[in-house]
C-alpha cells in the first residue's frame, strides 16, 4: 500500500549554510568516499587490530551498512514502480490505474520536455511547487528564447494549500533599459518568489538550467518554427548554423555565456548583486552608463471575487486580472453557468508571445506562471556578453494582455475543496478564452455531480476538462481533486508534462 504524503509546508527553510557558496562544499564532495589503507589503534596509541572484538564490531558494522544500502535500493526501486510520466498507463502499486495526466503527489506541465522533466526532478528531491515552477521557468529561459528569457518579465499566482491564501507575483511597471530595450527583471523577480515560499535551496534550482546552456540542449519545434519565422539576423552564432542558416529541430545548441550569468546567479548572496552584475555586462554591450533603473518586482495578496462555485484569484495591476474579474462577475451574473459563445478572433498588429507553465501538489497547493518578451525573440537584440536576448517591453508597453492566470477553489457541489487552475497563452483575447474555459468547467463539474451517484469512478477520474479554448491560443489547466494531482492542456499533447 503507497505511503500516504505528508501535507507540504509552503515556507522558506535554511537548508545550507554560508561556507557553501564559497566552494568548500565542493572540496568536501571531492574528497574520496572509499576508505584508504589504516591501522586502527586504541586511544593509547597500540595497535588493536588483532583484537577480536574490534573485528567483530567492524564485521557488525559492515553488515547494518549493508542492510542499510539494500534498504535504500528497494526504496528507490519502489518508488520507481510507483512513478507514473505523460502517457503512462501502469497501475501503481496501490492497485488502482490513473489516466495519463493524474498523481499521487505532484505535476508540472510546460511547453518544453527538458523543462517539465526538470520539474519533476525538484518535486520528487523534496521541493515544492514553487521550487518546480521557478526551476521549469530559468530552464524555459534557456530552451525557449523566443518567448522567453532573463530579459523577461514575469506574473504569477501562488495559491499556499497550507495557510490558504493566494498571493501574486509581478515584475513591476515594464521599465526602459536603453530606446527599444526593457530592462531585464527575470532574476529578482523568481528569486523572491522563491525566497518567499521556496524550500530548496536557490543554487539547486539553477543546476539544471546552468547545464542546458552550457553543454546543449535539442532545439525542439517551437523554437525551430519560430526561427524560420524570424530569421537570423542579431540571433547568431546562438541559434545558427556556421552558414548563417537558422537551427532546424533537432539541432543541438549551446550558450556558455547565460551559464556563466546562471552560475552567478546560484552564487551571488543577495539578487541586487546578481543583478548588479548582469546590468554591468549589458551597459557594457550597449555603450551605455549602468542605468539608474532598477526592477521593482512584488508580491501581493491576489484579488479574489466569491461566487457560489467557490472563490476566485488572479493577479492585480499590471495584468489584465482585474479585467478578467469584471468580465467573470458579469457573465455569472447574467448567464449563470452557461459558457458564452467563443470571442471572435481579435485582429491586433502582433499577436502577444509569452511562456506559460503550471504546477500543482495533490494537496492544493498551484503555481502559473507567464514570461513574456513581448515579440518573439524581443527586440532580437542579442548581447553577447551574457547570451541574454533583451525584450521590447518598455515603458507603457501594454503589458495587460498577456497576464490573466486564474485559480478556483472551492467545488460546485460544496462537497470538497478542489482546487483549479488556468493559465492561457498566444491570444490576444486571453481573458476571455480563459472565462470562456472556466464556465465550461464548472458546467462540466455541475453536472458530474448531479450523477455522482449513478457513476462513483468518475470521482477518482478528477474534475472534467475544458474541451476547447475557442481555437485560440494554448491553455494549460492543472487540478487538485480526490488527493490527486491533475495535469492537462487544450490543445490536448501541446505541452509535455511530468509528476510521481
Amino acid at each position: 500500500m503507497e505511503a500516504t504524503a505528508e501535507p507540504m509546508l509552503y515556507r522558506k527553510l535554511l537548508l545550507w549554510e554560508e561556507s557553501w557558496e564559497s566552494g568548500e562544499e565542493e572540496e568536501e564532495i571531492a574528497e574520496p568516499l572509499v576508505l584508504g589503507p589504516w591501522k586502527p589503534q586504541d586511544s593509547s596509541g597500540k595497535k588493536v587490530g588483532a583484537r577480536p572484538g574490534a573485528w567483530a564490531q567492524l564485521v557488525a558494522a559492515l553488515l547494518l551498512l549493508a542492510v542499510g544500502f539494500s534498504l535504500a535500493v528497494w526504496q528507490l526501486h519502489t518508488r520507481a514502480g510507483a512513478t507514473e510520466t505523460s502517457g503512462s498507463g501502469a497501475p501503481p502499486p496501490s492497485g488502482h490505474s490513473h489516466r495519463p495526466g493524474v498523481y499521487h503527489h505532484g505535476a508540472i506541465i510546460s511547453p518544453a520536455a527538458p523543462c517539465s522533466d526538470l520539474g519533476r526532478e525538484l518535486l520528487v528531491a523534496g521541493g515544492n511547487v514553487v521550487d518546480a515552477g521557478v526551476g521549469a521557468a530559468l530552464c524555459l529561459a534557456v530552451v525557449h528564447p523566443h518567448a522567453t528569457g532573463l530579459g523577461a518579465m514575469f506574473w504569477g499566482l501562488f495559491h499556499n494549500s497550507s495557510s490558504g491564501n493566494s498571493t501574486a507575483l509581478t515584475s513591476g511597471p515594464a521599465q526602459t533599459l536603453a530606446p527599444g530595450l526593457g530592462l531585464p527583471s527575470a532574476l529578482p523577480t523568481l528569486r523572491l518568489l522563491h525566497t518567499r515560499f521556496g524550500r530548496l535551496p536557490w543554487p539547486r534550482l539553477l543546476v539544471g538550467p546552468t547545464t542546458l546552456a552550457q553543454e546543449g540542449f535539442l532545439v525542439d519545434t517551437p523554437l525551430a518554427r519560430a526561427l524560420a519565422a524570424q530569421g537570423t539576423e542579431g540571433l547568431c552564432p546562438l541559434l545558427c548554423h556556421t552558414d548563417g542558416t537558422p537551427l532546424g529541430p533537432g539541432a543541438r545548441a549551446t550558450n556558455p555565456k547565460l551559464a556563466a550569468v546562471l552560475r552567478r546567479a546560484a552564487l551571488a548572496p543577495t539578487p541586487d548583486f546578481a543583478e548588479d552584475a548582469l546590468l554591468s555586462l549589458l551597459a557594457r554591450d550597449l555603450g551605455l552608463e549602468r542605468p539608474s533603473a532598477e526592477p521593482m518586482p512584488t508580491l501581493e495578496p491576489a484579488l479574489q471575487l466569491t461566487s457560489a462555485q467557490g472563490i476566485l484569484f488572479t493577479t492585480p495591476s499590471p495584468s489584465a486580472g482585474p479585467e478578467l474579474l469584471a468580465l467573470l462577475e458579469a457573465a455569472l451574473q447574467s448567464r449563470g453557468l452557461s459558457p458564452a459563445p467563443c470571442p471572435p478572433p481579435l485582429h491586433a498588429n502582433e499577436t502577444p508571445v509569452s511562456s506559460v507553465l503550471a504546477t500543482v501538489d495533490s494537496s492544493g497547493s498551484v503555481l502559473l506562471l507567464i514570461a513574456s518578451l513581448n515579440s518573439s525573440f524581443g527586440s532580437g537584440r542579442l548581447s553577447p556578453s551574457t547570451g541574454v536576448l533583451l525584450s521590447n517591453l518598455v515603458d507603457k508597453s501594454a503589458v495587460s494582455t498577456w497576464a490573466c492566470p486564474l485559480i478556483l477553489r472551492g467545488s460546485p457541489d460544496g462537497t470538497e475543496d478542489d482546487v483549479l487552475g488556468l493559465v492561457a497563452s498566444g491570444t490576444p483575447a486571453v481573458a476571455r478564452v480563459t472565462i470562456q474555459a472556466l464556465l465550461s468547467h464548472l458546467a462540466g463539474s455541475q453536472t458530474q455531480a448531479q450523477h455522482q451517484h449513478q457513476h462513483q469512478h468518475q470521482n477518482q477520474q478528477g474534475p472534467t476538462e475544458a474541451s476547447s479554448v475557442c481555437g485560440q491560443g494554448t491553455l494549460l489547466r492543472v487540478a487538485a481533486h480526490a488527493e490527486h494531482a491533475h495535469v492537462s492542456s487544450v490543445p490536448s499533447g501541446c505541452c509535455p508534462f511530468q509528476g510521481f
